[in-house]
């Protein structure tokens, strides 16, 4: 691994807290403003809910699917970054005598991940007045976060690293160009990348520098914990996606055969490891982890995974 001296880091770090500060923005006066959903237009674009491969349903079937999944997608992001600011908060206390613009950036990281947690509970608020009743969140924050933070430190930044990463791709290649998508939506997730994107250097730096810290055999026991964790978001997944194929079949207006419903609970899944995992492993993520690992620990992690990716 190609050694980054303290003043680049530091540099890094500074950068960070430049922009946050720079684009700061507000819940109610910047991304909400008062407004409420379009339920005439999709929430997720086809690129990630892949309703469009469901050819059976008709168009404002398939804008029910898409409504359904961009809930589930908010939820689970606010889930996610439950845990993300445990760590966040727990490793900044490796700052606290040393590199004081660090030290910055990482609070300044909480505090964005506080945001963005209200933020989508204000989002599940506004959906959930518009949407027929039954739809159920199914993980417990808390719980998430409880296994997630038991896991080592090496392998919590992985996986948060991961998510942060595929933030970015799903803003800028699917939600940002997509013309047919609820504008307040949009606004959501074009306000939260612009803050992930520096938490995803964040992630990065920290990840790194964990790294640094462990023997070989830590780092060969945390890369089957990070395994885990994935699989353990594989889990979260699958239960959702039941949930949210059996709200989709209680409020789409019509029977659909036994053959269509499988084909839409087996779209719903796949849609969601798409999102959640399979768009991450793919991404940018795929290069920072193969900086931190040997080719054999690599490709124990691509044999783990290849049953989910397929």
């Amino acid at each position: 691994m190609q050694h980054v001296s303290y003043e680049t880091e530091s540099q890094r770090y500074g950068k960070c807290i430049e922009v946050s500060k720079r684009i700061r923005w507000d819940i109610g006066e910047d991304v909400i403003r008062g407004r409420r959903f379009d339920f005439s237009q999709k929430f997720l674009p086809d690129g990630l809910s892949l309703v469009d491969r469901l050819d059976f349903l008709l168009p404002h079937e398939q804008r029910l699917l898409s409504q359904i999944q961009g809930r589930s997608y908010a939820n689970i992001f606010g889930l996610v970054e439950r845990f993300i600011n445990a760590k966040v908060l727990e490793i900044s206390r490796d700052h606290w005598f040393g590199d004081q613009t660090a030290l910055e950036a990482l609070i300044r990281f909480s505090d964005e991940e506080l945001k963005h947690q209200e933020l989508f509970r204000r989002i599940e608020k506004l959906i959930g007045e518009e949407m027929p009743e039954g739809y159920m969140f199914v993980p417990n924050p808390n719980e998430v976060a409880g296994a997630v933070l038991a896991k080592s430190t090496w392998a919590v930044l992985g996986l948060t690293c991961h998510i942060e990463l595929f933030t970015q791709v799903h803003y800028k290649q699917s939600i940002a160009p997509d013309p047919e998508l609820s504008e307040l939506f949009k606004d959501v997730f074009l306000y939260h990348w612009r803050e992930e994107s520096q938490h995803a250097i964040l992630d990065e730096l920290e990840w790194v520098r964990e790294d640094a810290r462990l023997s070989d055999d830590e780092r060969d026991a945390a890369v089957d914990e990070l395994i885990a964790l994935v699989g353990a978001v594989d889990g979260i997944l699958q239960q959702q996606a039941v949930a949210d194929a059996q709200y989709f079949f209680e409020n789409v207006g019509r029977t659909l055969s036994d053959v269509q419903r499988e084909r839409i609970a087996e779209g719903v899944l796949k849609a969601y490891r798409w999102q959640y995992i399979v768009s991450g492993v793919q991404g940018p993520f795929a290069k920072v982890l193969e900086r931190l690992v040997t080719p054999a620990q690599n490709a124990r992690i691509g044999n783990a995974l290849a049953p989910i990716l397929n």
